[in-house]
């Protein structure tokens, strides 16, 4: 790859890095939030402060990313930094809750700013290498997710150290992702031109939007994120207290921070080398099937992830077998989420002045499966504690399923190979 695209991933990791580390640490402050002078929150209030974040992605996004059309992606690059750094300063000092809701929303901004850009960038870098865009596709992923895991593991130790003070230090990670964004990243050959050009109007971004492929891609995609989402809002808060509502449910028997830590990384890197395997297998296998394969394996977490959560008086070897079952899932869980995105850059050749409009698509389906699933598992949490989580889980991953079958026989049209139509003549 070439320098600029390794500064783009080096960026996203640690802007995801610093997002993760946000939503983790806050996880964390929201628990213990009378201790520090604020009220008391309930399961509910998590979710919602976590949909608000992805409320914003979802709304910003498309405009963020019809802006990186027009001045270049580059430029609109540096804006994500700043939005979150603002974002992380306003958290440290507040306890009140529509003042960290407000910081959510800032921190959604800068989701919204980056990722469209980042990824118009991608797409245009890699046009015409297939490969390339595998590799690249599954290696955002990987930065992305990789980031948020690195961020989830270090903000137990990190909060537990430094209190609201984690909440400063971040903000100078935000500065370093802006000085990578700003020093290490050129210009991609043919932005000039493509920010020259004429741009796709708003009709024709919404019959995008309405076409099949968009609108079989977009089920699935979205319930996955939800799936995923789910967890993200949900799990630190509810492992770091025991819950007596629950006295049999060992998940909710309450873990402290190392505990909460050293499983957070093995989940790292069993996901980690999840996405190397499946992001090398784009030139072998469809896409579709990667993504079906993902669903299946998520289904499986889902049930072993059952067996450990009712350990208690089971003979030693069930829930480790359980915990193996649940690795080998999660192992082939990590396909899905890159092989959609490279369907999606694939969407984007019909309309390569309008990559990062197209290419938003991304952080629209992400934010309404976050959103989703954030919302879904507040009410689980509260409903059946982990159980219910692990329920919600897995109707979403049958949701997930129910599209797919179409979008593989319609995946033979969705083709990096399809040449590039002019603006005027784009139809979706």
């Amino acid at each position: 790859m070439e320098r600029s695209l390794r500064f783009v991933l080096l960026g996203t990791f640690t802007l995801r890095f610093s997002t993760g580390l946000t939503g983790a640490m806050l996880g964390l402050y929201l628990a213990k939030l009378p201790d520090f002078g604020g009220p008391a929150v309930d399961d509910w209030v998590v979710g919602v402060f976590a949909a608000v974040f992805f409320l914003s992605e979802l709304v910003l996004s498309p405009v963020f990313g019809i802006l990186s059309d027009r001045i270049g992606h580059h430029r609109v690059m540096l804006y994500g930094p700043i939005f979150g750094a603002v974002a992380v300063i306003l958290t440290g000092f507040a306890v009140e809750l529509p003042v960290l809701g407000l910081t959510r929303l800032l921190e959604g901004a800068s989701t919204a700013a980056s990722v469209p850009s980042i990824l118009g960038f991608i797409a245009l870098a890699t046009a015409g290498n297939e490969v390339l865009r595998g590799k690249a596709a599954a290696r955002f992923e990987g930065a992305t997710l990789a980031g948020l895991g690195v961020g989830f593991i270090v903000a137990p130790t990190l909060f537990a150290l430094f209190g609201q003070t984690a909440f400063f230090l971040n903000a100078l990670v935000y500065g370093i992702s802006f000085l990578i964004y700003w020093r290490g990243v050129k210009d991609p050959a043919g932005e000039a031109e493509a920010v020259a050009s004429t741009h796709v109007g708003l009709n024709r971004y919404l019959r995008l939007i309405r076409s099949s492929h968009v609108l079989l891609l977009a089920p699935t995609w979205i319930a996955l994120n939800a799936s995923i989402g789910l967890w993200f809002s949900q799990s630190l808060f509810q492992f770091s207290k025991a819950n007596p509502k629950f006295p049999d449910q060992y998940l909710m028997s309450g873990f402290d921070t190392v505990q909460i830590t050293l499983a957070a990384i093995a989940i790292a890197i069993v996901f980690g080398a999840g996405l190397l395997y499946w992001g090398n297998r784009f030139k072998s296998m469809r896409r579709t099937t990667i993504i079906l394969l993902g669903v299946l394996g998520g289904g499986v977490l889902v049930l072993a992830g059952f067996v450990v959560n009712h350990a208690t008086g089971l003979a030693f070897a069930i829930p480790v077998a359980a915990i193996v079952v649940a690795a080998c899932g999660l192992f082939v869980m990590a396909g899905a989420t890159p092989a959609a995105l490279g369907l999606l850059a694939d969407i984007s050749e019909r309309f390569p002045a309008d990559r990062g409009a197209i290419m938003g698509l991304y952080s629209v389906f992400l934010a309404i499966g976050q959103i989703t699933g954030s919302l879904i598992g507040g009410f689980a949490a509260s409903w059946r504690g982990i159980d219910g989580m692990l329920i919600a889980t897995f109707g979403l991953l049958v949701i997930a399923l129910i599209p797919l079958g179409r979008l593989r026989s319609q995946e033979h049209e969705i083709d990096g190979t399809i040449p590039a139509v002019r603006v005027g003549e784009a139809s979706a």
